[in-house]
């Protein structure tokens, strides 16, 4: 694969009016596709692999909140990176998850050609998915590349994202518990 993507790479480069044989470029096709391929590698992750069996009983009926878990990922529409970073709270149902595993789901997820918005949802489904939670927040704070490097070009502007599952959506006091344990 990465054989393949490095000739589309040469061919993008040459297209640009590049010489791909100038010294600082004869290299830099491979370097390309090796990148990208470490930028999606969520594509070849799964949740069950993720989780690896780091689900735990527990009686804590308690909201947990894991905050500013960074994220690098790419816009589906440029190809270009937005960062930034997610905060996860959640209303255990017995059992509770491995703290690093919320920084894997959220990679997972990143490292995909993504839209911020899906992948808010996709890591809020992927938390009750593995753990059975009562509810389930998700706030995704990020910055564009594809808004700062062209287009408009806005670089201070960021995008806020969240989604609320269960009793994060349904009672307003588990919501403004988690809001405020993020601000």
């Amino acid at each position: 694969m990465t054989d393949n993507l490095s000739e589309h790479y040469k061919a993008i480069i040459e297209s640009l009016g590049e010489d791909i044989h100038r010294n600082g470029l004869v290299d830099t096709p491979a370097r390309a596709a090796k990148a990208m391929q470490y930028l999606t590698r969520g594509y070849q992750q799964s949740l069950e692999d993720i989780v690896n069996g780091a689900i735990f009983d527990s009686d804590i009926s308690e909201m947990v909140v894991i905050k500013d878990i960074e994220l690098y990922s790419l816009c589906e529409h440029h190809m270009l990176p937005f960062i930034g970073k997610c905060h996860i709270g959640y209303i255990p149902n017995g059992k509770v998850l491995g703290l690093s595993k919320f920084a894997r789901i959220v990679d997972m997820f990143a490292r995909r050609l993504q839209i911020q918005e899906n992948m808010t949802k996709q890591i809020a489904d992927a938390i009750v998915e593995a753990t059975g939670a009562k509810g389930v927040g998700v706030v995704i704070e990020a910055q564009h590349m594809c808004m700062m490097m062209r287009g408009v070009e806005k670089q201070n502007s960021s995008m806020t994202s969240s989604v609320m599952l269960g009793l994060m959506r349904d009672n307003l006091p588990s919501r403004e518990e988690f809001l405020q344990f993020i601000r």
